[in-house]
């Protein structure tokens, strides 16, 4: 579970215009000979986003300001939407629920966690994935869609799917969803500006809180 976590989401409309993404700690070292080694510092990618950019009118801005105050400022973490990386499906594509493994039954296990796989060439990368919404959620096994609430039901502040019986040995278990991640604000200062409704954005560093 998260610490200090506000199960509520930063607003949307402002979330949408951010600009960002992920960034990896990687350490270059050159040696003498002018080869590189290169040792990955995190194990995974973190997102950072500044805010302001979505900040389009003072409305906006107030919103932001109760926001802020409401969270203490850095001390408690929320849901943020990233806009470009928060469902399962491909851009454009309607979410299944087969578009990303979820795991395989062995007869006894009825928790499982959510991941998101990330595909290049023959390379992947698996992301946890903590704070789903929990009506998005699609499950299906062997590649038949299941019962929300009957069937299996979701923890959406900790990722995870609970089967009411435990899936047969060898059942393949795939899901689809839409996501929020643990953010929080990077400042303990929020600097905004009367001009801020659309020619003068403020900064709102945000970064994605890791478990």
């Amino acid at each position: 579970m998260l610490d200090a976590f506000h199960n509520i989401r930063f607003p949307l409309s402002v979330s949408l215009g951010a600009r960002g993404g992920p960034i990896r700690r990687t350490e270059i070292v050159t040696l003498s000979s002018g080869h590189e080694k290169r040792i990955a510092r995190w194990a995974g990618s973190r997102r950072r986003f500044n805010a302001g950019l979505g900040v389009k009118c003072p409305s906006d801005a107030e919103e932001v300001v109760a926001f802020f105050e409401a969270r203490e400022g850095q001390r408690f973490s929320f849901r943020w939407r990233d806009p470009f990386d928060h469902r399962s499906a491909p851009a454009g594509q309607a979410i299944t629920a087969t578009d990303q493994a979820l795991g395989v039954g062995d007869g006894a296990q009825t928790v499982f966690e959510i991941y998101k796989t990330y595909p290049s060439g023959s390379e992947t990368y698996q992301r946890r994935i903590l704070l789903p919404l929990a009506d998005s959620v699609l499950v299906s096994l062997d590649g038949v869609a299941l019962t929300p609430g009957s069937a299996y039901t979701v923890d959406d502040q900790a990722g995870t799917v609970t089967f009411t019986t435990p899936p047969p040995s060898g059942g393949v278990l795939t899901c689809g969803f839409i996501f929020d991640i643990p953010a929080r604000f990077e400042s303990d200062e929020l600097v905004m500006s009367v001009a801020a409704t659309g020619t003068d954005f403020p900064d709102i560093p945000i970064v994605e809180v890791l478990s």
